[in-house]
């Protein structure tokens, strides 16, 4: 399949170097850069066969077959309306926009034109959240009850990030879309998200967004996802999860501290993304671009262009996802529940179906067993009639 690159920088080049590693027969032909020095030189980075500062040029040309998206989200519209024009499947990194109206629009230009979008959420293909997924998908742990998501870092590469207007907002539109797609996988996202409760706060830097928050949404089968982001974490890229369920529980580390710990005296380079120091103990990371996902994201992509069907994540969860984040900056304004605004649920429209009970009996509930030292089994026990607690002692 060949690609062309919309951009040239930071995550342009994260992008081109998993594509080089992964399936072999993809192959990035042409890139778009605003600025026609940045293009010619990732252009010769990469071995590319064509160069242009002209986004319409490199999305209609004959040998382009799909287009990724690695553009600052003021720009994602317009490049996916030139996608959709050129009837280019069509893959675009988060968040798909800067808010909810904007990502709809988007996800209407490639439906109406027929061609595949591909919402480039990395973190959901990360190994670690891919097994874990599954393990949920399961039954491993039961019922999901809580999923939590954390990133946190120093704050973006460039400058545009730190642009209200250019970036749409801050630490939740720029991380907090990872963790609430995180979060969204584990509930189910045939699950409804009702409403969301969140703090933001300027904290640190002379910016109108904000640089740190933390946000609740519920969700219509009483399950909370939670998301936790900032932009003033010092130390690196902290990446961590959290699932709770009535059988289990699942805690992932997925950058910062992952078992390769090295110390240095500061001679060498590169370390790992967002590492604020190249001395003392650091934390490199084996495969970066496989660890954060790429690989397994883009293989995932042009397997479902080539078999034409869908990726598992696509421009309508983009859409949810910023839904989730308007409503977020509603309530960090209001502070109040909020709810979420979907024009165009999908999804199922079932209810909080109460408490995930175990009946211990035809007459008991269990509320909880455990062990004590002695070795005998504790059983703590509600009538489902009169709603009295007992307590058992037994022996097993």
């Amino acid at each position: 399949m060949n690609i062309a690159m919309l951009g040239s920088g930071f995550i342009a080049r994260f992008y081109a170097d998993s594509l080089k590693a992964q399936r072999a027969k993809d192959n990035l032909v042409s890139v778009y850069s605003r600025n026609i020095e940045k293009a010619r030189k990732f252009a010769d980075d990469y071995n590319l066969s064509f160069y242009s500062d002209n986004m319409e040029e490199v999305c209609s040309r004959e040998d382009v077959d799909a287009v990724i998206i690695s553009l600052p989200n003021n720009l994602h519209k317009a490049a996916v309306a030139a996608c959709a024009k050129a009837k280019k499947h069509v893959l675009c990194t988060k968040p798909l926009g800067r808010n909810a109206a904007e990502a709809k629009r988007m996800l209407d230009l490639v439906e109406g034109a027929g061609i595949m979008g591909g919402y480039l959420e990395d973190l959901c293909y990360t190994p670690k959240y891919l097994k874990s997924l599954k393990s949920v998908k399961d039954g491993s742990i039961g019922k999901v009850l809580l999923a939590k998501s954390r990133e946190a870092h120093p704050g973006p590469h460039s400058d545009w990030f730190w642009d209200h207007e250019q970036s749409g907002g801050g630490a939740i539109v720029d991380l907090g879309c990872h963790c609430i797609e995180i979060a969204r996988g584990f509930i189910g996202k045939d699950v409804r998200p009702v409403e969301v409760m969140c703090w933001a706060a300027t904290q640190v830097h002379p910016i109108k967004a904000e640089d740190n928050a933390i946000g609740l949404v519920k969700y219509a089968n009483g399950a909370l996802g939670q998301f936790e982001v900032s932009w003033c974490f010092r130390g690196g890229m902290d990446l961590r999860d959290e699932v709770m369920g009535t059988e289990g529980t699942i805690w992932l580390n997925n950058f910062l501290r992952t078992g390769f710990e090295m110390f240095s005296t500061g001679k060498g380079g590169y370390i790992a993304e967002k590492a604020e120091s190249s001395s003392g103990w650091l934390f490199p990371v084996g495969d970066e671009v496989h660890e954060l996902g790429y690989t397994n994201m883009f293989t995932d992509m042009f397997n479902c262009i080539e078999n034409k069907s869908e990726p598992m994540e696509t421009f309508y969860d983009g859409y949810i996802v910023n839904a989730i984040i308007d409503a977020a900056y509603q309530s960090s304004k209001s502070g109040k529940w909020e709810p979420v605004q979907i024009d165009d649920w999908r999804g199922s429209n079932d209810a909080d179906s109460g408490p995930a009970t175990t009946s211990y009996d035809d007459t008991y509930y269990l509320i909880k067993k455990e062990i004590l030292h002695s070795g005998e089994y504790k059983l703590i026990l509600k009538h489902k009639v009169t709603g009295e607690v007992v307590v058992r002692d037994i022996k097993e």
